[in-house]
């Protein structure tokens, strides 16, 4: 089980929401790829974590924070590193049309 005590205490609320995430319970490598990793083996092992977001209750929440946080490693909320950088690419040029056109 992990120790959650490091946690910071008065900001308990923002951390509340992994008591009820899906991988909880499963092996953190299934979200964390090991060096070198490349190819088929790879791309299974993020579909793989994917399942897991997929039926999490707390997904939105976990996405929100890997992007706050800009979280450089592993699927947080259904999404890589990669897809996350796109997201936050999006994103950017979305809020930076509107200020120029506005």
């Amino acid at each position: 089980m992990t120790d959650i005590s490091r946690l910071p205490g008065p900001f308990e609320h923002r951390w509340e929401w992994q008591f009820h995430a899906a991988c909880r319970s499963a092996d953190t490598g299934l979200f964390f790829h090991p060096p070198g990793e490349r190819g088929p083996a790879h791309d299974d092992r993020d579909a793989a974590a994917k399942t897991v977001c997929a039926r999490c209750p707390v997904r939105a929440a976990c996405l929100q924070y890997a992007l706050e946080a800009r979280e450089p490693y592993g699927v947080w909320g259904g999404l890589t590193v990669e897809e996350r950088r796109a997201l936050r690419s999006r994103r950017h040029s979305r809020t930076t049309r509107h200020r120029t056109a506005a």
